[in-house]
């Protein structure tokens, strides 16, 4: 059976996993925003220029503008929500891994503790 040390070292890991899951899915939503901002940017400018095809189609500009801008928008919500998963992950990590050291620590203790008494038994059965 592991001890409360090693476990509490796996959960350690798992939470640096998640903290670092959430961090990139937070890049992610970030990186999808800025290129659908520069989409709707992109759409924009071509809506104004003169060879465009806007006069004939001006509702497809304007709906892909608007889609990429509610693209951008919605991406910038998930990316807002991973914000507060990593707070919450590092709070998590951080509780885990103050946990472990004392766990360490209690271990290190007990070993120092059964080391003398052992040897005050191995002392005792020699005087005998």
């Amino acid at each position: 059976m592991a001890s409360r040390a090693q476990r509490l070292g796996k959960l350690v890991e798992v939470q640096r996993q998640m903290k670092a899951l959430h961090e990139m899915r937070h890049a992610t939503h970030l990186a999808d925003a800025i290129a659908a901002a520069r989409e709707a940017e992109e759409v924009a400018k071509r809506f104004d220029e003169s060879d465009s095809l806007s006069a004939l189609f001006p509702e497809v500009y304007h709906r892909r503008i608007g889609q990429a801008l509610a693209r951008e928008e919605a991406s910038r919500a998930l990316a807002e929500q991973e914000i507060r998963n990593i707070a919450i992950a590092s709070a998590r990590l951080d509780v885990v891994e103050k946990d472990h050291r004392a766990a360490l620590a209690l271990e290190r203790r007990m070993a120092e503790e059964r080391e003398a008494v052992e040897m005050v038994a191995m002392i005792g059965a020699r005087r005998r």
